[in-house]
């Protein structure tokens, strides 16, 4: 991991430096930090996926890259880690990050100040909390990514974002007391806040500390769970999420798998089967909060009017669809689960971007675009019947009428997301809940008989899979006929390259899911036994050296 080991590092010093210069420019040479953000984010995106692709490549035992910033070994040092799933969700924080940005260098960039560095250190943060492997700097990346997301919440101004900022920030501000709460109670108990070595220490804890331990593990999972989107503590979510430009709601898609990817990493090493009186601590709570959420998301889906509303409320269904499949610790199930989260974060990323345009089309009073030439090129078919053609009273075509090109593209589009979010055939929506009720009732994989029946959480998040698919169907199909077959005289909206192009992308990404499913799956069920396993992660923390220094290396040549 020679030369691999030092790429961990760069997608938080990226971003980082980006910020850092963005700021020395100002704001008078907008259109330099804009093109330098787009450049950085892409680069950012190219290592990610070097890295998943190193993941990949590597056989089981090598597959885990390990970097020490500070030269110090653990548990003493801060530890960067990239594995299955940290390189997973770093991938999809840059698809999700570039997606986002370009949509905003439409409009939303000059909405307000510094919205290029305050992207780009929300970038630094998401990365950050992904690869860190200690409690402390998981807190430090926390902070580094909320204190950016009250910034972009707030871009654009207005009523509504500042009043769900307030709450937005009073709930993060609470939530992060708690994490600092939590990370002190075990730090006391253990003596560390290395993830390795928490793992290592907890089996030995004495019985006297164990409800100390347990309660500090409680107060963390809280924390975590409030940002991840589990009812009672997601009241924030949707007001704060719907009310977000188009550009920053489709950045916080990705925001809610911090909190499910800080459960799941430490519920897998902390609290695996290895921990002794401690195994599997709290999993019940995670099947019925994540339960509770997907069936009051559900049943919340059915009264959402506005479109970024639905988006928002299907946020809280995926939570919920996650954590109850991860709460049951079954390696088949949490890898089903990690192939609908990649699916799911694609496809509402798209639905808040496309969200703003069709909401843009109910407006009879369109102001034109300024900048002409980027604006999208006119129809390539005229909507002036052809000579010949039989007409009717009001001189329009009998046999039909063209629609404008704007409007079929947003219609495809929100018909695409539909079909992904609902989970309808073919698309990778279906694939993954597919997936999760397979492996529901095959938790040995295929081929393989259960060795006890299906359980009432079992049967229960069945159900809701169902129903909440049904409950989006319904949903999806009134806001449709609402926004694209009310019989309206509405002006066609007109859009730009840079809003049409990130939703194809996304869309087309997901399609891609559908077609390549198989490799996707592969990858997400080597990262749940990966993570069933936690050996591998601990022992390649704890086994890697600090480089020899110069002076050490000089004493060693000498006689």
């Amino acid at each position: 991991m020679s030369g691999m080991s030092q790429l961990i590092i760069a997608p938080i010093l990226l971003p980082l430096v980006t910020a850092a210069l963005m700021l020395l420019i100002g704001e008078k040479h907008r259109w330099l930090k804009a093109r330098l953000n787009l450049l950085s984010t892409f680069i950012g995106l190219a290592i990610a996926v070097s890295l998943l692709l190193w993941v990949r490549t590597q056989g089981q035992a090598e597959s885990i890259g390990v970097y020490l910033p500070g030269n110090w070994p653990a548990p003493f040092g801060i530890v960067l880690v990239v594995d299955h799933l940290s390189a997973l969700l770093l991938v999809l924080t840059g698809i999700v990050g570039s997606s986002a940005l370009l949509f905003a260098r439409a409009r939303w960039d000059g909405a307000g100040a510094s919205f290029h560095a305050l992207f780009q250190i929300q970038l630094m943060g998401l990365y950050g909390a992904f690869l860190t492997a200690d409690l402390f700097n998981l807190f430090v990346f926390f902070e580094v990514l909320l204190a950016a997301s009250y910034g972009l919440l707030l871009h654009g101004s207005g009523r509504a974002r500042v009043k769900a900022g307030l709450h937005y920030i009073a709930i993060n501000l609470f939530a992060s007391s708690l994490f600092l709460v939590g990370a002190a109670m075990l730090y006391g108990v253990t003596g560390t806040l290395n993830m390795a070595d928490l793992a290592l220490k907890i089996p030995l804890v004495p019985e006297a500390d164990r409800g100390l331990l347990h309660a500090g593990a409680a107060i963390l999972a809280i924390a975590f769970l409030a940002k991840a989107g589990i009812w009672p503590l997601n009241f924030w979510l949707v007001p704060a999420y719907s009310s977000a430009s188009a550009p920053v709601a489709a950045l916080f898609a990705i925001m809610t798998k911090v909190g499910l990817y800080a459960v799941l990493r430490l519920w897998s090493l902390l609290f695996s089967g290895q921990a002794g009186a401690s195994a599997h601590f709290g999993g019940d709570w995670l099947v019925y909060g994540g339960l509770v959420t997907l069936a009051v998301a559900a049943a919340s889906i059915l009264a959402a009017q506005r479109l970024e509303r639905l988006a928002a409320l299907s946020i809280l269904v995926s939570a919920g669809t996650l954590l109850a499949a991860v709460g049951f610790g079954q390696p088949v199930l949490t890898g089903a689960a990690l192939f609908y989260l990649a699916s799911s974060t694609l496809a509402l990323c798209a639905l808040f971007l496309l969200a703003e345009l069709v909401e843009r089309s109910r407006s009879a009073n369109e102001a034109p675009l300024d900048d002409e030439e980027d604006a999208m090129p006119s129809p390539l078919e005229s909507l002036h019947p052809p000579k010949g053609i039989n007409l009717d009273d009001e001189q329009k075509a009998v046999i039909g009428q063209i629609i404008p090109w704007t409007m079929a593209f947003l219609g495809l589009s929100f018909i695409a997301c539909a079909l992904l979010i609902i989970g309808m055939p073919p698309l990778s929506g279906f694939i993954g809940k597919l997936n999760l009720i397979s492996a529901l009732f095959n938790p040995q994989g295929l081929g393989v008989a259960p060795q006890q029946p299906l359980g009432t959480a079992g049967w229960t998040l069945v159900t809701l899979l169902v129903l909440s698919g049904m409950a989006a169907l319904i949903a999806f199909g009134r806001v449709g006929i609402q926004r694209f077959w009310k019989p309206e005289e509405r002006p066609s909206p007109l859009l730009r390259r840079y809003e049409c192009l990130p939703i194809v992308m996304l869309l087309g990404l997901c399609i891609f899911l559908s077609l390549k499913a198989e490799p996707l799956l592969r990858y997400t069920q080597d990262t749940a036994a990966e993570l069933q396993a936690p050996d591998a992660y601990i022992n390649a923390v704890m086994a890697t050296r600090p480089l020899p220094g110069p002076t050490t290396a000089s004493a060693e040549v000498q006689p």
